[in-house]
């Protein structure tokens, strides 16, 4: 039997992260001692009040039969009044929909609206999904939004071609450049969405990781957006949860209904258990003010920023502090794959630009989600082939 790929999973790009996560079992396999600063996993632990609630809720045997596929009561009133408290933005349970962590929900979002050749315009550089799970596997097009340097990584909507379409994908606080964006901005998203009949769909993972008195806002602050935006939202992040794959949808009631019902078809929703962790994770928020745990945790991640950003200051690769996520995007000052590849010979992994699209090239993101002692080491392997 001859068996083929469907047309669309083979008019998929290479992976790179695939091949990267293999040149760094190449490595370990071969004993070497390898600081990864490539993968945006924390290494801090959940808050206790998570642990405990996962010993409570997962020893409740009425908490192991299935959920509803749009999540349940009590976990999405849990992030309707999130949203009252850190955004002041109101939002009825059933603008919620409960997610297995927020990539899954980027990309069915477009199995629920995205047609054949449908246009989807997709930040460049920006996390794969956008472009791969949301638009390439839906059999849509992908229409790149230059992200560039000179115009602090966003996209500049008076260039961007909206003719024909459907959809739009951005990301802020942003993964991979960690560039943030004020509200005036988001009301021109949501003004250039409303304008040319677009499917806003919002990236939010990274509100809560900030330094410097930076607070992130959501695209639902916005007038206007609740018409056209989507904004997906996740546990991972805020509370060091990123294997517990729990996250949320949250807006335009008719995109929530349309995802939800696509859910319903390929899922049945998280775990019980694990959503009632999250309700009661999200109610640690007393305001707009994040928990004292999380506060704690940016401080940890700020101390490492800049100790990171401190050494490639030193070894003439300059960047800026970023104020948000635990990226440092940097100039590499020439091919991101062979700069990567000199790295991970002297046992640190980083992450090629050009993985993020082809406006990444010439950039590499580097994490500081590893002890402050593992980046010094970090630090010092990387002044020794630079200096």
């Amino acid at each position: 039997m001859k068996i083929e790929l469907a047309e669309r999973v083979n008019r998929l790009p290479p992976y790179l992260f695939a091949e990267m996560e293999k040149q760094i079992k190449e490595k370990k396999a071969q004993g070497v001692d390898l600081i990864s600063l490539s993968i945006g996993d924390p290494d801090l632990p959940p808050p206790p009040v998570v642990i405990e609630a996962f010993k409570e809720e997962v020893t409740n045997l009425k908490n192991h039969n299935y959920s509803f596929s749009q999540g349940e009561p009590e976990f999405r009133q849990a992030v309707s009044e999130w949203y009252k408290k850190r955004f002041h933005v109101n939002v009825e349970q059933d603008q919620v929909v409960a997610l297995l962590g927020s990539k899954e929900g980027i990309a069915n979002i477009g199995r629920a609206f995205v047609n054949p050749s449908d246009k989807v315009l997709v930040p460049d550089p920006a996390y794969p999904v956008y472009a791969n799970g949301s638009t390439i596997l839906c059999d849509g097009k992908v229409v790149p939004m230059p992200l560039l340097e000179s115009n602090n990584f966003k996209p500049d909507f008076e260039t961007v071609k909206a003719k024909g379409a459907k959809m739009m994908y951005l990301n802020y606080p942003n993964n991979p450049t960690s560039a943030i964006v004020d509200k005036q901005f988001l009301k021109e998203a949501v003004d250039f969405a409303v304008d040319n009949n677009i499917i806003l769909c919002y990236d939010n993972a990274y509100s809560e990781i900030s330094y410097d008195g930076y607070r992130a806002p959501s695209i639902l602050e916005v007038d206007g957006a609740m018409d056209v935006a989507i904004e997906f939202g996740s546990l991972s992040k805020t509370f060091n949860m990123t294997g517990d794959r729990i996250a949320f949808a949250v807006g335009n009631k008719q995109l929530v209904a349309g995802l939800t019902k696509i859910k319903s078809q390929i899922d049945s929703g998280p775990p019980v258990y694990t959503q009632k962790v999250a309700a009661r994770a999200l109610a640690t928020y007393k305001s707009e003010e994040p928990p004292e745990f999380l506060k704690k945790n940016n401080q940890i991640l700020a101390e490492r920023r800049d100790l990171l950003v401190e050494c490639l200051r030193e070894v003439g690769f300059p960047c800026e502090k970023p104020k948000a996520t635990f990226y440092v995007w940097v100039n590499c000052k020439g091919d991101s794959m062979k700069f990567a590849a000199k790295l991970l010979d002297a046992g640190v992994a980083v992450t090629p630009g050009v993985g993020f699209g082809s406006n990444g090239e010439g950039y590499v993101r580097i994490t500081f989600t590893q002890p402050k002692e593992r980046i010094a080491e970090a630090a010092k392997r990387i002044r020794m082939l630079f200096k």
